[in-house]
Formats: C-alpha cells, sequence, structure tokens
C-alpha cells in the first residue's frame, strides 16, 4: 500500500490535482490501518504540496524567463523522485523526499 501512496501522484497527469487527491485518498483509507501507509502518505503529500508551492515561484518566474527551466526541472524531479520513493516502499523503507516542506507533521 506504501507503492500505492506514490504511484497514485501519477493520476496527476490524467486528472487535475490528481497528483494531490490520488496519494490523499489512499493515505485517508489506510493511515489508521498501516502505521507504513502513514508515513509514506505524509513524505508523498508533503512533497506534492511543496511542489505546487514551487510551481506558482517558477511561473512568477517566467516573467523573468527563468521560470520556464525550473518548470522543466521541476516535472523532471516529480517522475524521478516519485519513482525512487515507490521503488524504496516496495523494499518496506520510507523516503523523505528532498526539498520537501513539512506541511503533515509526523505523529
Amino acid at each position: 500500500m506504501g507503492v500505492a501512496v506514490h504511484l497514485a501522484s501519477f493520476s496527476g497527469y490524467l486528472i487535475p490535482f490528481g497528483s494531490i487527491l490520488g496519494p490523499l485518498i489512499v493515505w485517508l483509507m489506510k493511515r489508521d490501518e498501516i502505521a507504513f501507509v502513514d508515513t509514506c502518505g505524509r513524505n508523498c503529500l508533503n512533497f506534492k504540496l511543496s511542489l505546487v508551492v514551487y510551481v506558482f515561484i517558477s511561473l512568477i518566474l517566467a516573467f523573468v524567463g527563468i521560470g520556464f527551466i525550473l518548470l522543466g526541472l521541476i516535472a523532471i524531479a516529480d517522475i524521478v523522485l516519485t519513482i525512487i520513493a515507490a521503488m524504496k516502499a516496495s523494499e518496506g523503507e520510507s523516503y523523505r523526499y528532498p526539498l520537501s516542506i513539512q506541511f503533515l507533521k509526523a505523529r
């Protein structure tokens, strides 16, 4: 289920706000039953919410020109780091995303 939390974020490429809603749904359904899902869900949601902040900053910087490069880097980092997190979760390890703002604190 930890892998499902991370991979559910790829729904954001098909559904608006799916990168947040997908992991949120899986996390809310299983967080009380499985502690590992709670940890994975918090880490994933913190990263995805951080990405939203970074995208807004990049959109503002797009008027200067550098924002377009940052948007590309954010998209690549999203895909690569989510795959790494899913692989770590499949091994039973909790992965803490780099540059993630801690909106949801650990219990």
